[in-house]
């Protein structure tokens, strides 16, 4: 199942300090690509069981869901 997805940075300060990356990192790169992959399909990744998300997370971005997307090895 594919459902496309809206894709945010949690903060100001984080997407600056990616657009301030050069273009040709890989760190940037494999972000672009995982941003692509999350666009196209909100399911990218691997579900998170509900007991297994960190209270932090609940707490501070008000979160019910959550999926983990692994970043490729540089």
């Amino acid at each position: 199942m594919n459902k496309p997805s809206k894709v945010k940075f949690i903060s100001k300060k984080l997407e600056d300090s990616f657009n301030s990356l050069p273009d040709d990192d890989f760190v940037k790169k494999a972000i672009i690509k995982a941003v692509k992959d999350l666009r196209l399909n909100a399911f990218a990744g691997i579900h998170v069981p509900k007991r297994l998300i960190p209270a932090e997370y609940i707490r501070k971005y008000s979160i019910n869901n959550l999926w983990k997307y692994d970043m490729p090895n540089g």
